[in-house]
């Protein structure tokens, strides 16, 4: 958690009540929801690690897992498309606009609808996938043989019962979070995880494969049930009702579109690098999966934390129509992510080999696996800082109903990753290897598209927010602290962004050199690690105190308040 006072997260007054749903938390209180959130991160991430880890050591790297992450693929694009951001993003600016106006009957009427409607759809959606189960397998995955293709099909048929349970419980994860609830829902993704790992542990073994898919199934209901507590205590008024005419039902589904859009060129391309990877040497799907998933630890703790609990604080501002303060605090936002970020893809790129040793190397799953997987990081790890900042500043536009521009630039972005992964796999890597294999080009193509397209919502998002004097889009929004109302020259903000990165280039001289000792394995391979890791971020934090820096010191600040607060409890 930030502390109140630390520039990052810099105080201002609550617009609304504390506790009105509708409410802009105050700084300390973003920040203790971004702490809530990032524990649940950290849970999951955790559980994902022991999810991958135990599924590398039953199955190994090769064909069976990528046949089951193949198959998997059409079930979590509708859970990511739909659950897993479209309807978040759209329904909690109108269920939190409705409370504002004093309509709570009405906005929990047009919850109910909403409900109704996203059951309805998803149930249709996946039966008409385990229907073309086999067909969508031979257009996702080119490179599958006859078996591989029914296997898929046959997990995909089983999978596909997951995305309505998911449906229903992501819209409770949106009304939670828009009550400032954000608990729970942070905890749903450790359950998911969970149904996965006693999938692998318990039903694998009399199973084979089908055990993970049955897993699957279970974690999708591990993840509605967690909430159902916290659900109930709002005590919500269900309606048994399709009325699409209910107030907010339309500006819902009008929001929903274009985020559907946005969100399904996403997972396109997803789709696009499995079918390009599925041609490649046998295990090479199974090392971009992972690479990613492992790129995704530090991106989850620091970036996706912070732009779930910051989001309904971006819907009051927006709705309250106060531009200074949602400019105000998406600048703090991307501060924080920033100043996170770029130690952690310097440490994640020096440390990949060890780091995925560390995490997978055992039992079926060998050192050529780690290998491939290393070399897949390489190239998504440069891609984490904007990854992290892709998540805060679309939730910016979702809470001025600007669902459009995410979607228009995420779709140049698409066409750009489909023409880079072209390109690059014919240039990176070396064909027919594994360790480092051309899979390492798509993994290069995501990062560079994704680059591009939060570089461009930054600049597009400034006239939107109306912050004059700032004149470089490297510098799109006032940052730091005693900021109230005014902007920062873009000089002085480059001049922080220059500290972060001679800090970041210090800490990763140092991890070069200590990494030789990470050679070893089991106990030693461990311990090393960790304390270059540990020993990284005190460096980082170290000469980013000595350059000046701000965020240095009032992190530190923050650090010893929480312990002293701590000895006093």
């Amino acid at each position: 958690m930030l502390h109140a006072n630390c520039g990052i997260l810099a105080p201002m007054s609550d617009l609304l009540p504390d506790d009105s749903p509708a409410a802009a938390l105050s700084g300390m209180r973003i920040a203790q929801a971004a702490g809530l959130v990032m524990i649940g991160f950290i849970l999951s991430r955790v559980l994902g690690l022991a999810r991958d880890i135990i599924i590398a050591g039953v199955f190994g790297a090769g064909k069976t897992v990528d046949i089951f992450f193949a198959a998997s693929r059409p079930p979590e694009t509708i859970f990511f498309v739909v659950a897993g951001g479209a309807l978040g993003s759209a329904f909690i600016p109108q269920f939190v606009g409705l409370i504002a106006k004093n309509k709570s009957a009405d906005a929990w009427k047009m919850a109910s609808v909403v409900a109704n409607l996203i059951a309805l759809i998803l149930i249709a959606v996946s039966a008409l996938g385990a229907v073309f189960a086999e067909p969508l397998t031979r257009v996702l995955a080119l490179g599958f043989d006859a078996p591989a293709t029914l296997l898929t099909a046959d997990l995909m048929r089983v999978m596909l019962i997951s995305p309505a349970i998911f449906g229903l419980s992501g819209l409770a994860m949106g009304v939670l979070n828009a009550h400032q609830r954000f608990l729970l829902p942070a905890l749903a993704p450790a359950m998911y995880n969970l149904g996965i790992i006693g999938g692998a542990i318990f039903l694998s073994p009399f199973m084979g494969i089908y055990g993970l898919a049955w897993g699957t199934v279970i974690g999708a209901a591990l993840h509605l049930a967690v909430q159902l507590p916290g659900l109930i205590r709002l005590k919500p008024q269900y309606h048994f009702s399709l009325d699409w005419k209910a107030p907010g039902v339309w500006d819902v589904a009008r929001l929903m579109g274009p985020r559907v859009l946005g969100l399904s060129i996403v997972q396109i391309n997803f789709w696009v690098e499995l079918t390009l990877a599925s041609g490649m040497v046998e295990g090479s799907i199974s090392a971009l999966r992972r690479a990613f998933y492992v790129m995704l630890l530090p991106q989850g703790v620091i970036a996706q934390s912070m732009a779930i609990a910051i989001f309904p604080t971006f819907s009051a501002q927006a709705a309250q129509g106060d531009q200074a303060a949602l400019r105000k605090t998406l600048g703090q936002a991307l501060n924080a992510v920033a100043f996170l970020s770029l130690p952690a893809t310097v440490g994640l790129i020096i440390l990949r080999l060890p780091i995925v040793r560390l995490m997978f190397e055992r039992n079926a799953f060998t050192p050529q696996d780690s290998e491939a997987v290393a070399w897949a990081l390489l190239f998504y790890g440069l891609g984490l800082v904007a990854h992290g900042l892709l998540e805060v500043v679309t939730r910016a536009y979702y809470a001025l109903h600007d669902t459009r521009t995410p979607v228009a630039v995420g779709g140049g972005a698409m066409i750009l990753n489909i023409v880079f992964s072209l390109i690059l796999m014919q240039i990176i890597g070396v064909q027919g290897s594994l360790t480092m294999g051309p899979f390492g080009g798509l993994a290069l193509a995501n990062t560079l598209a994704t680059g591009l397209e939060v570089g461009a919502l930054l600049i597009l998002i400034r006239p939107r927010l109306a912050a004059p004097n700032i004149t470089s889009p490297l510098t799109p929004l006032p940052l730091g602290e005693g900021y109230q109302g005014e902007t920062i020259p873009s000089g002085g903000q480059a001049a922080a962004i220059g500290r972060m990165i001679l800090a970041s280039a210090g800490m990763g001289l140092a991890l070069w050199a200590a990494l030789p000792l990470t050679g070893g394995s089991g106990l030693s391979l461990a311990v090393a690690t960790l304390s270059a890791i540990l020993g990284g971020s005190v460096i980082y934090w170290g000469i980013a105190w000595a350059l000046g820096s701000e965020e240095a010191r009032l992190f530190a600040r923050f650090a010893l308040d929480r312990l002293r607060r701590a000895r006093s409890a």
